[in-house]
């Protein structure tokens, strides 16, 4: 017996045979499958200095694709392709320094199967670059273009392996170069005097938020990546979405005001992943507990389509 207007629990949304949602892209991964683009979670947030509930964005942002369809009007493309998404890598609920070692070990079998050219990685606070950089930079040099307010070149001392701490962890253990870390958006009175003059002394190339006002996201970004792509294989881009202003990502922990606004960040996203050295993505410090309508879980999703639109133009 079949029962008639009734749709499978969960699958009740609005269908419209001539659009598609971004959300239906999502494949689960199974051996053999290649494809241009892959995801996969990474929900850790323990790690943080701050109140977190990051460890719930990944599953959040794979619902925000639902918001979106797969077609660009500005460019006439259509994202097409599946996504591969590789689920969740296993987070223990007390084991935080196994867990960061368990991202690096899944992620480097995830990296390791090559089922796909584009890689978007979600966090997960900002501790979990360190384990998918060093996974990336396996056999290849790599450099780091980071939209972030914050350094996160904090001493290890005072807490551990923090979220405040993977670029000093990556550079501390020479997994990349100072001079192939390019931060960008870095914020006033958050930061450091001791950050700011470990990044000098290191090498790292900072761009303030006043710097991207000046110069435009476009113009520091068409320098910097040329400069890489002349130094290093590829170049991973790691979004904090703390770089925006707080009316633009209420459900970050680390709000603040003077931040940049989302229509940069996009263009600055999207204007990098034509790089062709650009393959790899994350997106972090999304707290959707705290989040309002889920702005800031739609904005991390509209930078993966951004990503995957750079790729396809």
């Amino acid at each position: 017996m079949s029962l008639r207007h009734v749709k499978p629990a969960g699958e009740a949304i609005f269908k419209d045979r001539y659009t598609t949602k971004a959300k239906e892209l999502l494949t689960p991964w199974q051996k053999g499958l290649n494809y241009d683009f892959s995801v996969a979670g990474v929900p850790l947030s323990k790690p943080s200095i701050s109140h977190s509930g990051a460890s719930q964005a990944p599953g959040a942002i794979r619902s925000a694709l639902q918001s979106y369809t797969t077609y660009s009007a500005e460019s006439g493309v259509e994202l097409t392709d599946p996504i591969i998404d590789f689920g969740d890598i296993y987070m223990d609920p007390t084991d935080i320094k196994g867990n960061q070692h368990r991202i690096y070990e899944g992620l480097s079998d995830v990296y390791a199967t090559n089922a796909a050219n584009h890689w978007m990685i979600l966090g997960g606070d900002h501790s979990i670059s360190y384990s998918s950089i060093k996974a990336h930079a396996k056999n290849r040099t790599v450099g780091v273009i980071q939209f972030d307010a914050h350094h996160d070149l904090r001493n290890t001392k005072d807490g551990g392996p923090t979220n405040g701490t993977p670029f000093r962890r990556l550079l501390d253990d020479s997994i990349i170069n100072g001079e192939n870390l390019v931060q960008i958006g870095i914020r006033d009175f958050t930061n450091a005097k001791a950050y700011q003059e470990y990044a000098d002394a290191n090498g790292v190339t900072v761009y303030t938020m006043n710097d991207v006002h000046q110069n435009g996201i476009k113009a520091i970004l068409e320098e910097e990546l040329e400069r890489l792509a002349g130094k290093v294989d590829e170049i991973y881009m790691s979004v904090d979405i703390d770089v925006l202003d707080q009316a633009f990502a209420p459900g970050c922990p680390a709000i603040g005001p003077g931040g940049m606004d989302s229509k940069t960040l996009l263009e600055g996203v999207l204007f990098a992943s034509e790089n062709k050295k650009v393959n790899t993505m994350d997106i972090v410090e999304i707290d959707p507990t705290i989040d309002f309508r889920n702005m800031t879980s739609r904005v991390a999703a509209y930078v993966m389509l951004s990503f995957m639109k750079g790729k396809q133009i």
